[in-house]
């Protein structure tokens, strides 16, 4: 009530915004990550471990005795394909891209990406450590024989 005795009505709608806010914040952390990797290949679990960091996501690891046919089967082009391949909410991640990428890609969500990719496998990339030793490189953002730089790392 208000000073007058009347009831005196809340809005709804900030209620709701809030509600919403929350609900998208938390959809990246929801998100259902399987990793597939060749069963002899040691620098994806430390690229996994990478993407677990502070328990963010629970990365299922597949260990996967064919990976040129799973990297074709979620269309990561030719010269683009590294060592793992990982879905992420229906993203394909292929290769040590940074978990903050996949981060802001799972936040933006723009149509016609269909994944992100790290080429090859770069000294100083995430799960490629190597005593402070880095190689330049970039995360492309491809899908619908599109490509674009989505981020660069020097």
């Amino acid at each position: 009530m208000n000073s007058n005795g009347n009831k005196t009505r809340r809005p709804f709608l900030p209620v709701l915004g809030t509600a919403l806010l929350v609900a998208c914040t938390g959809a990246a952390q929801a998100a259902n990550f399987t990793m597939y990797r060749d069963p002899s290949c040691g620098c994806c679990e430390a690229w996994a471990a990478h993407m677990r960091h502070g328990e963010k996501h629970e990365v299922e690891t597949v260990d996967h005795p064919d990976m040129a046919s799973v990297k074709t089967e979620h269309g990561v082009p030719d010269d683009l394909r590294s060592c793992h391949t990982m879905i992420a909410d229906g993203y394909v991640i292929e290769g040590h891209v940074p978990s903050t990428d996949v981060e802001r890609l799972l936040a933006e969500r723009p149509e016609w990406v269909q994944g992100l990719a790290v080429a090859g496998m770069p000294l100083g990339s995430p799960g490629m450590e190597a005593g402070g030793r880095t190689q330049p490189y970039q995360v492309i953002a491809f899908g619908n024989g599109r490509r674009e730089i989505f981020a660069s790392y020097p």
